[in-house]
C-alpha cells in the first residue's frame, strides 16, 4: 500500500513565524516524529478555525499533510492551551527558554527519545503555569533534557581522576561535562567553582522525580549559581548563547 500523504499527531507549538500574507509557518515537537515544520493556512485571519488552536505554546492534536514544498496543517484542535505562559511575560521568558532549548538540541525529523522530550517539555509548560517556584521547574528540565539528548552531566565522580565526588567544594569542567575534584583541578583548566549546596541540589533535581524536587525551598542565591553552572555548561555544548536568555536577563534589570 502507498504511504499515507496525511497523519494525525499531538504536538507542541515551540515556533511561528509569519507565512506569505495570511499564514503562519510552526516549528513542532511531536511525540511519534520529533521535530517537524509546517504551514497553518490562513491561521493570521481572524475569522480562521485554525487560530486559536495554533497559539505558542500549545498542546495541539493536527492532522497534517506531507506537501513538497512544506507540510500542512489541515486540522487543528488545541488540547492545552497554557494561557499563563502568554500572558505572563516573565512566564512566557522562560517557556521561550524551554522551547528553544529544546528545538537546538534536536534534529528535524528526528525520533530519537521524542516521546520523552514531548513528555518532559508538556509536564514544563504545566509546571510553569502551576509551581511556585517556575525556575526550580526549568533547572529540573534543563538536566532531565539534557539526559535524554545524550549530554548528562556527571555529577556523582570526578570527571578527572574518577574517583568519588567527597563532601566539600568542587569545580565543574564544562569540556569534561562533569565535576571536578579539587585534587583533579591541579590537572585540569579552565574550571569553574562549584560549591557543595549547589552541586548538592543539581545531584538531587537530576536523579529525584518531580514531586520530590516539589518539595524543596531554594533560597536565590542558590538558585543564582545553579543557574550559573547550567547555562554555562549548555552554552558551551551549543557553542552559542540562547536569544531567551538574554531577553530573561533583560526583564530582571526591570
Amino acid at each position: 500500500m502507498p504511504e499515507s500523504r496525511t497523519f494525525r499527531t499531538m504536538a507542541l507549538i515551540l515556533k511561528r513565524s509569519n507565512h506569505g500574507e495570511a499564514d503562519r509557518r510552526l516549528t513542532l515537537f511531536t511525540p511519534q516524529y520529533g521535530k517537524i515544520e509546517a504551514v497553518a493556512k490562513g491561521a493570521r485571519k481572524p475569522a480562521s478555525r485554525k487560530t486559536g488552536h495554533v497559539e505558542l505554546f500549545t498542546r495541539s492534536d493536527l492532522l497534517i499533510a506531507r506537501g513538497r514544498a512544506a507540510d500542512i496543517i489541515t486540522q487543528a484542535d488545541v488540547e492545552a492551551t497554557y494561557l499563563q505562559l502568554r500572558d505572563d511575560l516573565t512566564l512566557s521568558a522562560y517557556a521561550s527558554y524551554a522551547a528553544e532549548l529544546l528545538d537546538r538540541f534536536t534534529l528535524r525529523d528526528d525520533d530519537i527519545a521524542a516521546s520523552e522530550l514531548f513528555d518532559l517539555l508538556d509536564e514544563t509548560f504545566e509546571r510553569l503555569c502551576t509551581d511556585t517556584d517556575p525556575l526550580r521547574a526549568l533547572r529540573y528540565y534543563e538536566l532531565h533534557l539534557l539526559d535524554a539528548v545524550g549530554f548528562r552531566p556527571e555529577l556523582s565522580e570526578c570527571v578527572i581522576m574518577r574517583e568519588d565526588i567527597q563532601p566539600e567544594d568542587q569545580f565543574f569542567s564544562f569540556d569534561g561535562g562533569g565535576v571536578v575534584s579539587p585534587a583533579g583541578a591541579t590537572h585540569s583548566a579552565g574550571l569553574v567553582r562549584l560549591p557543595m549546596m549547589t552541586l548538592k541540589l543539581l545531584r538531587h533535581l537530576q536523579r529525584s522525580n518531580y514531586r520530590q524536587v516539589a518539595e524543596l525551598t531554594i533560597s536565590d542565591a542558590l538558585h543564582v549559581d545553579a543557574e550559573r553552572i547550567m547555562l554555562g555548561y549548555i552554552t558551551f555544548l551549543l557553542e552559542r548563547r540562547l536569544q531567551s536568555v538574554d531577553f530573561i536577563n533583560i526583564l530582571r534589570r526591570f
